[in-house]
C-alpha cells in the first residue's frame, strides 16, 4: 500500500488546527486541497516560466503584487467549482467522501451556496480589474466548472464530457490563460504588444493536458460505489477498475516519456539534462508506486490517487527550474 499522503493526512486525521478551529479546518476540506495546492503551483509556475523568457527583473515588486492578484482569483474561482460540485454530489458524498463538510452535515447547503457564491463574485472581480487576459481565463473556467456539475447541463454525468472539462480548464485554459496575462504584465500591460506563446509553454501545457486526463478518469476510481448507486456514468462503471488504472498508468507513462525526448528539442528554452533526468527518475517512481496499490482496497487507490496529484505539483516546479537554468 502506497504511503498516505501529507494533504490527505491533514484532511483524514485529527490535528491540531481540526481541534482547535473547527471552522477554519471544515473550510479547509470544503475547498478541496489537493485542487488549491494544484492552483497555486501551476499560478506559480506560470509566472516563474515568464520571468524566465523576459528575463524582466525590472518592476519585479509591481509584478510580484499581480501574481499575487492572479492567484486569489484563481483560488476564489477553485473554490467556486469545487464548492458548486460539492453542492450537488451531496447524498453521492455521503458515500464516497463522507468526511466532506456537506456529506457531513458540518455545512448546511445555505451555509455552502453563500460561500460559492462569494468565491465566484471575488474571482470575477478581481480578475475584471486585473486584466482581460485573466478576466477571460476565470469567466471560462467558471462557465465550465458550471456545466461540470449543475443541471440540467451536468456534463460529470458523462465521461467523455466530464474529463473534457476537467483536463480543458486544467490542462489548456489555466497555462495558457495565465502565461498571457503574466506576459502582458511583464511587458508593461502593452497595448500594442500581444504576448506569444513560447514553445516552452505549449510543452508544458500539452504535458499536463495529457496528463490531467489521467487524472480525470482516475479520480472515479475510488467513488465506484456511490457513483454506481446514483446512476453517474463513468469510465471505471463501463470498463471496470482494472482497465481503468492501467489506462491511467498508460496514459501518465506517455506523458514522462514525450517529455524526455522533448527535452532536447526544447534546449534553447530549458535545461534538457535536468529535465530530461528529473522526468526518467518520476516515471520510475509511478511504476514503483503503482506496483504497490491494492485494486480491491479503497483506501490504497485513494492513496495512489494522492500520489498522482503530488506528481501533478512537482510539474510545475520543475518545468519553471528547467527554464531558468538555461
Amino acid at each position: 500500500m502506497t504511503k498516505t499522503s501529507s494533504v490527505s493526512m491533514v484532511i483524514s486525521s485529527p490535528n491540531l488546527i481540526e481541534k482547535r478551529f473547527p471552522g477554519l479546518y471544515s473550510f479547509w476540506k470544503f475547498s478541496r486541497p489537493h485542487t488549491i495546492i494544484g492552483t497555486s503551483l501551476s499560478v506559480l509556475g506560470m509566472y516563474l516560466i515568464a520571468i524566465g523568457e523576459f528575463r524582466q527583473f525590472s518592476g519585479f515588486n509591481f509584478s510580484l503584487l499581480a501574481l499575487f492578484w492572479s492567484w486569489l482569483a484563481c483560488i476564489g474561482g477553485n473554490i467556486y467549482i469545487v464548492g458548486l460540485n460539492q453542492l450537488e454530489d451531496i447524498e453521492i458524498d455521503r458515500i464516497n467522501k463522507p468526511d466532506l463538510p456537506l456529506a457531513a452535515r458540518e455545512y448546511s447547503p445555505f451555509k455552502a451556496q453563500i460561500i460559492v457564491g462569494i468565491a465566484g463574485i471575488l474571482a470575477l472581480t478581481i480578475a475584471a480589474f486585473q486584466g482581460y487576459y485573466l478576466l477571460g481565463m476565470v469567466t471560462i473556467s467558471l462557465l465550465l466548472g458550471t456545466a461540470y456539475s449543475l443541471p440540467p447541463i451536468r456534463l460529470k454525468r458523462f465521461p467523455f464530457w466530464a474529463a473534457f472539462c476537467i483536463f480543458t480548464v486544467r490542462g489548456i485554459i489555466v497555462n495558457l490563460g495565465l502565461y498571457l496575462h503574466l506576459s502582458w504584465i511583464l511587458s508593461g500591460k502593452s497595448i500594442s504588444s500581444i504576448p506569444i506563446i513560447t514553445p516552452a509553454v505549449w510543452a508544458l501545457t500539452l504535458f499536463v493536458l495529457v496528463f490531467t486526463v489521467a487524472i480525470a478518469i482516475f479520480k472515479d476510481i475510488p467513488d465506484l460505489e456511490g457513483d454506481r448507486q446514483f446512476q453517474i456514468n463513468t469510465l471505471t462503471i463501463k470498463l471496470g477498475t482494472v482497465t481503468v488504472f492501467n489506462l491511467s498508468r498508460s496514459i501518465l507513462t506517455v506523458c514522462y516519456f514525450s517529455m524526455i525526448l522533448g527535452s532536447f528539442l526544447l534546449r534553447s528554452s530549458v535545461n534538457p539534462v535536468f529535465l530530461g533526468f528529473s522526468h526518467l527518475v518520476l516515471l520510475t517512481v509511478l511504476w514503483w508506486g503503482s506496483f504497490q496499490v491494492d485494486l480491491s482496497n479503497k483506501q490504497s487507490i485513494t492513496g495512489f490517487y494522492q500520489f498522482i496529484w503530488k506528481l501533478f505539483f512537482l510539474e510545475y516546479l520543475i518545468f519553471p527550474l528547467s527554464c531558468l537554468l538555461t
